[in-house]
């Protein structure tokens, strides 16, 4: 019997805040039981009582990639921020005919599917925006502060609310009237206020992070040579046999394209010469075959950030690993997506992730001519996108295979203009790790003033900050 778990309740008990009259033992598990009293105790109100809540679109979304706004799905919100990198951008023509979703300024947005209960405020820099069905709004209207509640709901107090109150068999879904009836536990506005100057200022410090990353981008694009919007736009391109097919054994169109020749023409003429990535880059793909009681962290094109970071990743024991979990990256490495739809999906492995496993769906690289900064800069430029997105072949998956990706060739980046880069880079992380420590301290400083008092969590959380606004 060891390891089973069994939890003894009342059937009046059975019966409280259980409309849909669950009995499976998933609702019961003894930590939501344990969770839910503590807050029983605290006091609390449901979010029906001091906000609105609804969902976002529910028609299927008309997408246009010239339009500037935002759309929201489950996957943009994150631990209290947002992460726009695989957003598409919603008609004007849609968003004029949906008032009812349309965010506002200070809206917590919460996931209601896939990985459920992701939660981040609305600010003025992702509106303006839409969202679909798959996010709950919460739109709040008095007594508690909007930073607060995301906080909160990323805790264990508030994520296992909404993990529990999940239902569905093929997916499960947090669907709206469980979200109104969410318990939020009393909290002075103090302790809100501190919650809320937190996250803020670890947005803040993000935001600089990225305005700093656009600096090193648009050094090393001037450097290359690259403008914004010079690129050949014709869609005509005249070739001979020996010079196309011959020569490549691609006949589609696309692959022809003048703005190709043009990149290629530039980084070859580049000051310092060029090469191909197998000469300047070593690969790493042999398979690494996770061991069986060990414990991983196995990083996916889904964890990858918009500034070359890694989100977050799956830790689990090498036997429970999928089999595409077969390279281990080092600190230092290069990590570059393969796969069509997701090649801006490349990252710097840091310290934290030093002998992690990633998919095979990633090209593992490193370089002794091009530091890693520089390295990575280069291929999540739009130039070198595009040279990448040309050599992707294939009919149900597209992806870039392993010969073309060697064969393109990469400008061997002045050495002085590599230093600048990679400060720029190194000073970015500094913030953006900064960033995510005081998120980190701000869900848990909750927690604490749950189980220890709102005294006890304010001098703690003063204390980290110190410690962090020193670094």
């Amino acid at each position: 019997m060891d390891g089973l778990e069994a939890v003894e309740i009342k059937l009046s008990e059975v019966l409280k805040e259980n409309i849909e009259f669950r009995i499976d033992s998933e609702f019961f598990k003894k930590e939501y039981l344990q969770y839910d009293n503590i807050i029983n105790k605290l006091g609390y109100h449901y979010i029906n009582d001091f906000a609105t809540v609804t969902d976002g679109i529910h028609e299927s979304i008309d997408f246009d990639e010239n339009s500037n706004i935002n759309l929201i799905s489950a996957k943009s919100p994150k631990q209290n921020i947002f992460d726009l990198s695989g957003n598409g951008y919603i008609s004007n023509r849609q968003h004029e005919k949906n008032p009812r979703t349309e965010l506002k300024d200070k809206d917590v947005i919460i996931s209601t599917v896939g990985t459920i209960g992701n939660c981040a405020v609305v600010n003025k820099a992702i509106l303006p925006a839409n969202c679909d069905r798959h996010v709950g709004i919460i739109r709040v209207n008095k007594k508690f502060s909007p930073y607060y509640i995301s906080t909160f709901m990323l805790t264990k107090y508030g994520l296992s609310q909404s993990i529990r109150h999940s239902t569905g068999n093929v997916q499960l879904n947090l669907f709206i009237y469980k979200i109104k009836n969410i318990k939020i536990p009393n909290s002075g506005n103090k302790f809100q206020e501190i919650i809320e100057k937190v996250v803020i200022h670890a947005h803040e410090l993000l935001d600089q992070s990225t305005k700093l990353y656009k600096q090193a981008e648009d050094m090393l694009l001037s450097e290359i040579g690259f403008k914004e919007n010079e690129l050949n736009n014709k869609n005509i391109s005249i070739k001979t046999l020996s010079s196309s097919f011959n020569a490549t054994g691609r006949l589609d169109a696309e692959y022809y394209q003048l703005k190709y020749d043009e990149i290629i023409e530039k980084i070859k003429n580049y000051k310092n010469g060029s090469k191909k990535i197998a000469e300047i880059c070593k690969l790493k793909d042999s398979n690494y075959l996770p061991l069986s009681g060990k414990e991983y962290k196995y990083i996916e094109l889904s964890n990858i950030g918009t500034l070359g970071n890694i989100i977050d990743s799956t830790i689990d024991f090498g036997e429970n690993l999928p089999s595409r979990a077969r390279r281990q990256v080092k600190s230092g490495n290069i990590i570059v997506s393969s796969i069509e739809g997701s090649l801006k999906s490349c990252a710097i492995i840091n310290e934290n992730y030093n002998n992690a496993i990633c998919s095979t769906g990633f090209y593992v690289l490193s370089s002794k001519l091009i530091n890693s900064e520089t390295l990575l800069l280069l291929f999540k430029s739009e130039p070198v996108q595009l040279i990448l997105k040309q050599n992707c072949s294939g009919t149900i998956l597209t992806s870039l295979n392993k010969i073309d990706f060697l064969n393109i060739e990469l400008p061997i980046i002045d050495g002085e203009i590599q230093n600048n880069i990679k400060e720029l880079i190194l000073e970015t992380n500094i913030l953006k790790q900064n960033s995510e420590k005081l998120l980190i301290l701000a869900k848990q400083a909750v927690e604490m003033a749950i189980e220890e008092g709102e005294l006890t969590a304010i001098k703690w959380i003063e204390e980290k900050m110190k410690d962090i606004t020193k670094q």
